[in-house]
Parts: structure tokens; sequence; C-alpha cells
């Protein structure tokens, strides 16, 4: 079990019909998940939309999370940004709020060089007193860490993981916890010996990623029944098809800001049945 859990939803931002964060709806998602099979959660996420968030809002969600979460339950807040002033701002506001860990993405758009990386890094690390993990996801920052760097980087105080969402990459690194960063990778990180997780099927599924890790004799049975909830949800960006997903369960989500849109009639329908199938839809037995 990593030190900040073994199963961390990357939670989505519920929002009210006029569009502004839904404080109540986002604290009942926090119980949800913890009742659900969560260690943790990390919030101001990719899937929490955080690049539709003013920073007020922003570290409003994130001082939420920390002062109505359930027991027990660790809060990772996103704090990655293209500008390393941003960064180190969102990092030192983050820290100060109470947060167990820190999430931060390598620049993106920008592209720096390896020394840019590494120098971006050293300076959040200066303003954070918290477990920071860094987040490799090359199909949206347009750049790849590799392991080498990332073992580099894991020399600068305070980085103590990878949330590694490059399937070529999964390996374990010396001095790394290593979370998978797609649901689709959860037990071959698990079988590796890996940290976990940071996944979103688990707002639908948490209790049968609870038994991926519980019971490792039965992870390829349970891994195979869960391909189409993983398989499903990508439809769509996966906070538009997770806050569907949730507002089907009865657990209100609200809609995406844009760019993101509602699913059309053909995805919720899909994601209707998967539901359906599993037993998941408001109303149904349990």
């Amino acid at each position: 079990m990593g030190s900040l859990g073994t199963i961390i939803t990357a939670a989505v931002t519920p929002f009210a019909g006029d569009g502004s964060v839904d404080e109540q709806a986002f604290v009942a998602l926090l119980e949800h998940l913890a009742a659900n099979g969560s260690d943790g959660v990390v919030v101001c996420g990719t899937t929490g939309e955080a690049s539709t968030l003013t920073d007020a809002e922003h570290l409003r969600v994130v001082e939420l999370a920390v002062n109505e979460r359930p027991q027990g339950l660790k809060v990772i807040a996103g704090v990655g940004s293209n500008d390393t002033r941003h960064a180190v701002s969102l990092t030192a506001a983050a820290s100060a709020l109470g947060v167990d860990g820190l999430l931060s993405v390598n620049p993106y758009y920008n592209r720096p060089s390896r020394a840019g990386v590494i120098a971006h890094y050293r300076e959040i690390t200066k303003a954070a007193d918290k477990p920071i993990l860094l987040y490799n996801i090359p199909q949206r920052t347009g750049s790849d860490m590799d392991n080498e760097l990332l073992a580099e980087l894991g020399q600068l105080d305070h980085i103590i993981g990878v949330k590694q969402s490059n399937t070529d990459n999964l390996a374990l690194i010396d001095g790394l916890e290593l979370y998978a960063g797609n649901d689709e990778d959860f037990t071959t990180v698990l079988d590796l010996g890996g940290a976990g997780g940071i996944s979103v099927a688990s707002h639908i599924v948490g209790p049968e990623l609870r038994r991926l890790v519980d019971e490792p004799e039965q992870r390829a049975d349970i891994f195979h029944d869960l391909q189409q909830v993983f398989e499903t949800l990508s439809i769509a960006p996966l906070a538009v098809s997770t806050k569907a997903a949730l507002n089907l369960m009865g657990i209100e989500a609200g809609r995406p800001r844009l760019p993101y849109v509602e699913l059309n009639d053909n995805e919720l329908q899909e994601l209707r049945l998967m539901l359906e199938t599993r037993g998941l839809l408001a109303g149904a037995a349990r």
C-alpha cells in the first residue's frame, strides 16, 4: 500500500445549475467514495476539470475536501501548471490548507527541455512541505518524462512517487511509489508491486477495485469483468462520462463545463445499459 493509499479516486468537481461549484454535492461525493473503497482522492485534477476552475474555486475545493472529508480519507491536491510561478503558488497554497499530498504534472504545451523540467520541479519542491506525486501523461502534456528522468526527479525533496499514465513506462523506480494513471493498468501495477492506482472508475465500481487489491488470486477474473466499465466510460472525456454515470446512479454530479459537453443520446444510452447490467442505476436493487 502506498503512503497515500492504494485506491485513490481522481474526483470529479460537481457543478450546480448556474455553473458554480456545488459544494454540497462535492461533500456528498467524498462520502460516497470513502464508503466504496477509496483510500484517498485527488481533487482539482484532470477529471476534476481543474483547467476550468479559477484559482479561488480551485483552492476552495481543496479546502472543502480537507475540512469535510470522511475520517481517514487522504486528500491530494492537483497543483500542476505550465507556468512555474503559478504551479509554485498553487503548491504553497494547497500545502497551507492541510492536504496530505500534491499531484504535479510536468509543464504542458510549452514543452520545456529536460533541464527545464528539472528546474520547474526544483522550484515546486521549495514551496512544498507535503509529499509530491509526479504526473506523467504525455498524451496531454505533449512530452514524456522517461523513467531515467523520473528517477532523477525522485532525488528532490518531497517527491515520493509518480502517477504513470504512459503504459510503455510502467516499471518500478527506486525511491518512487508507482501509481497507475489508467484504470486499465491498475492490475499490472499491483502485480509489479506498485503502490496502487489513481482511478476514475472507482467512482462507479469502487468495491470491485478494492477486491482487485484484497483478492489477488481472483484479480484476473475481476479485472476481466471490469473491462466493459472501462470501455464504456471511455466513450467521452472521463469527466463527462463519469458525471453522467454518477447522475444515473442517483449521485449528484451536475454538468461539465465548456469546452466539455454532455453525452449525446446514443452515448448516454450506452452508459445506461452498462450501469443497468451491473445493477447500478438509481433505484435498482443492489
